[in-house]
């Protein structure tokens, strides 16, 4: 995974409207990125809507926020929809940029190997540059500790 101070991957990817977003398009602010496992999944769904939840929060504190997870568009768009998701959801469905992010891991489950995104959140400055990094960053916890960060980095 990335560290705190490398100059964020560059990367461009279709959103759940199947427009392409470039990395440098949305670096005019903070841009807070999350890396989810799977749409309609519980967990992220949790944190998904915790982010529309909290939109104002994030506008407040300077922040652009998109998510991005392994799907096709289609299913981004479906979970975008379902949840009424008012941000930008990008589809990763060839995992590249996960990779370059260090996000695209072996995990296990019930003694199965498989490969598949690790939950993790990236707070990039408007330089391009990671200012803070979340591994493993829990669903229900993750909007306070993002905020938190936002505003330290805003006062130092």
């Amino acid at each position: 995974m990335l560290d705190p101070g490398k100059k964020a991957p560059d990367f461009e990817l279709p959103d759940q409207n199947g427009n392409l977003i470039k990395l440098s398009d949305v670096l005019d602010r903070a841009l807070v990125l999350f890396f989810y496992p799977r749409a309609n999944t519980s967990g992220c769904t949790t944190q998904a809507c915790g982010v529309r939840d909290r939109k104002a929060d994030y506008a407040a504190a300077g922040a652009t926020v998109i998510g991005i997870s392994p799907d096709e568009v289609k299913d981004i768009d479906k979970f975008a929809g379902k949840h009424d998701l008012d941000f930008t959801l990008l589809a990763d469905a060839d995992h590249a940029v996960a990779e370059k992010y260090g996000t695209w891991v072996e995990k296990s489950m019930y003694g199965r190997k498989y490969m598949g995104v690790a939950r993790a959140t990236f707070i990039i400055d408007p330089k391009g540059k990671i200012a803070k990094v979340f591994p493993k960053v829990q669903p229900k916890k993750h909007d306070d500790l993002v905020l938190k960060a936002l505003g330290e980095l805003a006062a130092a």
